[in-house]
Parts: C-alpha cells; sequence; structure tokens
C-alpha cells in the first residue's frame, strides 16, 4: 500500500497505482472507507488492539481475545466543523489539562475470540456480538515531570512479556515488536546527539 501511495499522484495516470490496489486488496479498502472522526478527548475514545492473544488461567485452559480500551462513559466526536477549529495539539493539550485537575480512568476489556474467529489476521474483524469480558482499568493520574524525555525511552512491544498471555500466531507481531525497537533506538540515538 505504501509503495502504491508513493506511485500515485497527478502525472501517475488513471487509474492509479493506489486505486489499483485497493481494488485487490479489500481489507485494505474497508480500512481507507471507515469513517475515522475526531475524538473531544483522548478518554472519551474506545481503542482496539488488531492482534490476538492467548489468555491462559491458572488451571492451564486458553481463549485467545482481543484488548479493548473503553473510555468510563460514551465515546464522543467532534463534528466536522468544530474538528477542523481544533489547534494541531488539542488532545494532548486537553489530557495534560484534565491530568492537571485529577485523575483519568480508562476501562480494559477482551473480546472473546469464538472458535471459528481467525486469531492470527489482524485485518480480520470478528463479529461485534462477541462477549467481552472486563479485565482492568487503567489509571491515568499525573503527567511525568520530564514527559518530552521519557517519551524518547518508551518503547511499546505487542509481545506480551507476562505469565499467563501469549502472542498468538499472527506473522504482523514479530514485524511490529522488531519496527518499534527500531524506532525506539533512534529516538534515543538522536537525543544523544543532541546533548
Amino acid at each position: 500500500m505504501l509503495r502504491a501511495i508513493h506511485a500515485s499522484g497527478p502525472a501517475a495516470g488513471s487509474p492509479m497505482p493506489l486505486e489499483t490496489f485497493l481494488a485487490t486488496h479489500p481489507a485494505a479498502l474497508e480500512f481507507v472507507q471507515t469513517p475515522k472522526p475526531i475524538p473531544v478527548s483522548f478518554l472519551k475514545e474506545s481503542f482496539y488492539a488488531v492482534n490476538a492473544y492467548r489468555f491462559i488461567n491458572a488451571s492451564g485452559m486458553s481463549q485467545f481475545g482481543r484488548y479493548r480500551i473503553r473510555p468510563d462513559g460514551a465515546n464522543e466526536y467532534l463534528d466536522e466543523t468544530a474538528s477542523g477549529k481544533q489547534a494541531p495539539n488539542f488532545l494532548f493539550d486537553e489530557i495534560k489539562e484534565k491530568l492537571a485537575r485529577g485523575t483519568a480512568k480508562m476501562k480494559i476489556a477482551v473480546q472473546v475470540a469464538a472458535e471459528e474467529d481467525a486469531v492470527n489476521d489482524s485485518t480480520v474483524h470478528w463479529p461485534k456480538d462477541r462477549p467481552e469480558i472486563e479485565f482492568g482499568v487503567i489509571e491515568l493520574m499525573s503527567e511525568l515531570p520530564s514527559n518530552e524525555t521519557e517519551q524518547q525511552h518508551i518503547i511499546f512491544d505487542p509481545i506480551p512479556r507476562v505469565d499467563g498471555i501469549e502472542p498468538s500466531d499472527d506473522p504482523l507481531l514479530d514485524p511490529r515488536a522488531a519496527i518499534y525497537l527500531a524506532s525506539g533506538r533512534r529516538r534515543r540515538a538522536s537525543v544523544r546527539r543532541e546533548k
């Protein structure tokens, strides 16, 4: 898709490479066509893990599921007019202001896969009627005093490193982990060069 985007443009002719790509990749087309409204706050948006994980209980029984992080309350979105009036960093500014006044919580759930659901293909959506199990709560208490510096050290790892949660056989997990690790190394190296 990235190659098709790069090769597309006014001089590319019709159909553009991107149009050809999307015509032969229905999962990518669905993603491109899905509305992506802008939330009023990070705390008023739901976040969905694309990869499935195997959750294993103390008795050794396992079940696949995907994480869901939901706001404490309903999702809320800006309309087109309001979203066009926002500053580029308004979501970051808003959460910083919110945390200066107090804590914020979001709920973690796991959508449980049925036996027939694909657990090794992150492009496959599971039916909405799959049950969700409450898993925990994220509580944000404050912004770190050295937030920008700390962000240079954070690496998102999509491979779980805790007992009882294992990765699925999704082939995207290992490349994602490698890319995030490389990104983290670049960020830390750029900070060292700036000093």
